[in-house]
């Protein structure tokens, strides 16, 4: 995004990537992992094919290679797709490893060691993120994997245990344990995604218990003994120690930025809990080092990456974008059902000293969600009473992540409850329910 907008603007750019052009989302994230999940879903259909009508002579099976190739094909596809954006934006493509070697110079190293130097008057790091490793938990690609290994399996485990529930963890989770993998989801919090509105969370673990798999929260994985033929998870929960035997243990507790090695140290460009230090428009102290997506402070998602790139490579155009409203990020988890949400929870609107409206629409009460079988969750609006600002939303159920777009519209011009009420919602459509949380939250809901 960031390369793509630069030469829009009239910049000559160059991309050093040492992989795949499109990063860890497109490779290794965001779109083979959406991939698996759309898999996952047909095959969820298939098997209650029955309460739509639909007779299917013998039993749905899945074809673990299969539904694997699909994804790693999507994603080349998409990694072509960005070649040619680069071709067709004038982009150029510098392939091998880059490092900082001073202020408006990078020198590359390419897979048989043969290096160059780059010269450009700015310089954007966007290095991103790799699985982060516990020491109890260190990933032998084997037993214990991280979420790239977690996409290449060689075939389906009977087993598994997933530490850590946030949006990588619980969607592996629900993929394996939906393809017929037997799953314990560890958390060490109190509630599983836990970023998320607290009455979503316990939603959503319903329906993952309900869908046969094992959650365990205020849990923490203390060791794992891989020298049998399975892995011996020992997890401390509330009650004492227990434990748990699987094929394998996907540890999905986060990542760590690949700050390391790029040069920072030798430009003493700032680092913080190893983040890279920025202002608004993501310059670092160097003057000409700028820094984006998950290496800087801020929400490590793709959507937050390319909105930071944008208005980087903008303000160095000499225009005046508007800094990134960081309140104003929607979050999305691809569970079934789906997460999303954008802005503050109830919980947190209140500590912060609002007084709420808080309206909340379940989808057992939406007509296009019982004509879809998808009767699972809700929609919560979170309104400031005083003003009827919106404060936040949070939705689980069918689709919602591509509902979660009207509300951060909404809240990006200050919308007010009534005027999300006034607003003519199609019928029937899930997104009804958006209207009518509002109208709930203002004692004016009709159809509960």
């Amino acid at each position: 995004m960031a390369a793509i907008r630069a030469s829009q603007l009239g910049l000559k750019t160059a991309v050093v990537e040492r992989e795949s052009l499109g990063g860890i989302c497109l490779n290794w994230g965001c779109i083979p992992t959406k991939s698996l999940l759309k898999s996952a879903q047909v095959y969820e259909y298939l098997k209650h094919a029955e309460e739509y009508g639909i007779v299917i002579d013998g039993e749905a099976k899945a074809d673990f290679s299969k539904v694997v190739q699909r994804s790693r094909t999507v994603a080349d596809g998409m990694s072509k797709g960005i070649q040619f954006l680069f071709k067709k934006n004038k982009v150029d493509v510098i392939s091998g490893t880059g490092k900082l070697k001073s202020k408006g110079v990078v020198t590359v190293k390419d897979a048989k060691g043969k290096e160059q130097q780059v010269e450009a008057k700015n310089i954007i790091i966007a290095t991103g993120a790799r699985s982060r490793e516990l020491p109890n938990l260190k990933q032998d690609g084997k037993k214990i994997i991280g979420y790239r290994k977690a996409m290449t399996l060689e075939k389906l485990p009977d087993s598994m245990v997933v530490v850590g529930s946030g949006a990588i963890g619980s969607e592996f989770a629900n993929f394996y344990a939906t393809m017929g993998t037997k799953v314990t989801l560890v958390e060490f919090l109190d509630n599983i995604v836990p970023l998320e509105d607290e009455e979503v969370s316990k939603q959503l673990a319903r329906n993952f218990k309900k869908n046969g798999m094992k959650v365990m929260t205020s849990s923490s994985v203390e060791k794992v003994d891989t020298s049998g033929k399975k892995c011996k998870v020992t997890i401390k929960t509330k009650k004492g120690e227990e434990q748990v035997e699987a094929d394998i243990v996907l540890s999905a507790v986060g990542i760590t930025p690949n700050t390391e090695n790029i040069g920072l140290e030798e430009l003493n460009i700032k680092v913080e809990k190893g983040k890279i230090l920025v202002d608004e428009y993501y310059q670092t102290n160097v003057e000409g080092i700028y820094a984006i997506g998950d290496i800087v402070d801020g929400p490590a998602l793709a959507h937050v990456a390319s909105a930071e790139g944008v208005t980087c490579v903008e303000k160095i155009a000499g225009h005046h974008p508007q800094p990134v409203d960081y309140s104003n990020i929607p979050g999305c988890t691809y569970t079934n059902p789906e997460v999303a949400s954008v802005g503050m929870t109830e919980k947190g609107a209140k500590e912060a000293g609002y007084n709420v409206k808080v309206g909340k629409f379940p989808f057992t009460a939406s007509g296009k969600a019982s004509a879809a079988g998808a009767k699972d969750g809700f929609v919560k609006l979170v309104f400031d009473e005083k003003y009827g600002e919106l404060l936040g939303a949070h939705m689980i159920g069918a689709n919602v992540t591509e509902m979660i777009a009207e509300l951060v519209v909404a809240k990006k011009l200050e919308t007010t409850g009534e005027e999300i009420i006034k607003s003519v919602h199609p019928h029937p459509t899930m997104s009804e329910a958006i209207m009518e949380a509002a109208a709930a939250a203002y004692g004016e809901v009709i159809h509960i």
